[in-house]
């Protein structure tokens, strides 16, 4: 069944600050109807608060105006993330006086505050869920859209998947990767060619493994399947889709067992795809954009969330002079996230298994809630000059 995804442009018609990207976030609030449906709630506003220097991330401006719906609606909002980003957010501008609200570790302060969810897949056994998301009763998954060096993407489910659980658990989660062997001793006669493998590799991707220094390690997030090393490795080293893959399906589990301890209804899901980077905004810092701003995203369906914005991001390439020297155009298949991140990072395979597990649907019904139209040339245009005193 189709879901209804509520989107707002980052073009406008008029200078005007009502056709700008938080009116339309106000707009969006409201065709979600999440001033009434947070009355009584205990509301977490789960974002990425970044580290060291980033800045951009969720801007405190948006942030704002979703903590100030949910009072208005008679919901106690606050904000959350993991401790060490919660710590120093100050530094980025996020406070309890810039947002409206408070912010609390998902985890706690020392990451021993969450809730044990059993479940087997690969190496992990158990998630280990925060305890400010098991107290919530309702939820805002508020996301930056970016890059992500692991699986290409990241926004609204791997804001959930990663940022609600501990350390321990977001270890176990990059390493699925790992399960599945993919360097064979038994393929590889001498260490000539086990070094050249390893130096094959023009972004260190391919190491020795410091616990069999006869044995190598493949970086995931580093590697974008330019396979240069297999046309040395003589097939003693794997590259294999299936495990690329296997983080971004971890992702999907960790975000279903997130949203299992709300009710159903009692959770949305925003993504501001705007200034986005090639990785992470957990790497510290921002770089060049290196996709056009698409604007923002809401739904009540997780799923059809990033759908849209993926979909919207497809019609779009890659800024090629804004990626980092270190950084190559690998592929110009598939979506924009896979040319710099790897044919392997696939982005729209990852929904496909999402919506396999129930966690959304990919049919979606994109509603632009403020049109931008032709422009009325005889409206005052410019902002006046304030009166003098």
């Amino acid at each position: 069944m189709s879901s209804k995804v509520f989107w707002g442009s980052p073009r406008q018609t008029q200078l005007d600050h009502k056709e700008t990207l938080p009116a339309k976030l106000d707009l969006i609030l409201e065709k979600l109807n999440l001033r009434e449906r947070v009355k009584g709630h205990r509301v977490a506003i789960k974002m990425h608060l970044g580290i060291n220097v980033g800045y951009s991330m969720v801007h405190p401006v948006f942030v704002r105006r979703v903590a100030q719906a949910v009072k208005e609606g008679g919901g106690r909002p606050f904000v959350t993330d993991l401790p060490h980003s919660v710590a120093d957010a100050y530094t980025r501008g996020y406070t309890a006086e810039t947002l409206g609200c408070p912010l609390y570790p998902s985890t706690g302060i020392d990451e021993k505050w969450y809730i044990v969810h059993p479940y087997d897949y690969r190496n992990v056994k158990e998630f280990h869920i925060g305890g400010a998301i098991e107290e919530a009763t309702f939820l805002i998954d508020l996301a930056h859209v970016k890059g992500h060096p692991a699986c290409s993407f990241g926004a609204v489910i791997k804001n959930l998947a990663l940022g609600c659980m501990d350390g321990q658990t977001r270890s176990a989660m990059h390493d699925v990767s790992h399960y599945e062997p993919y360097f064979f001793k038994d393929k590889c006669p001498d260490e000539a060619t086990r070094v050249a493998i390893r130096e094959s590799c023009p972004y260190g991707a391919i190491v020795d493994d410091k616990e069999d220094p006869d044995s190598l390690h493949l970086h995931y997030f580093k590697c974008n399947q330019c396979m240069r090393c297999q046309e040395v490795a003589n097939g003693a080293l794997a590259i294999k889709r299936s495990n690329f893959m296997a983080f971004s399906e971890v992702n999907n589990l960790a975000a279903k067992l997130v949203l299992d301890t709300f009710e159903p209804g009692n959770a949305v899901f925003i993504n501001l795809a705007t200034h986005m980077t090639p990785v992470c905004d957990c790497f510290g810092f921002t770089g060049l954009p290196v996709l056009p701003d698409a604007g923002i995203f809401g739904s009540d369906d997780i799923v059809a969330t990033e759908m849209a914005t993926l979909d919207a991001l497809a019609k779009t390439s890659i800024i090629e002079e804004n990626l980092p020297g270190m950084m190559e155009i690998v592929t110009r298949e598939g979506h924009p996230w896979q040319w710099i991140h790897g044919p392997y990072k696939d982005p729209y395979e990852q929904l496909e298994l999402a919506e396999q597990i129930g966690l959304g649907s990919r049919e979606y019904e994109l509603i632009d809630v403020l049109p931008v139209k032709e422009p009325d040339f005889k409206q005052i245009a410019y902002i006046q000059a304030a009166p003098s005193s």
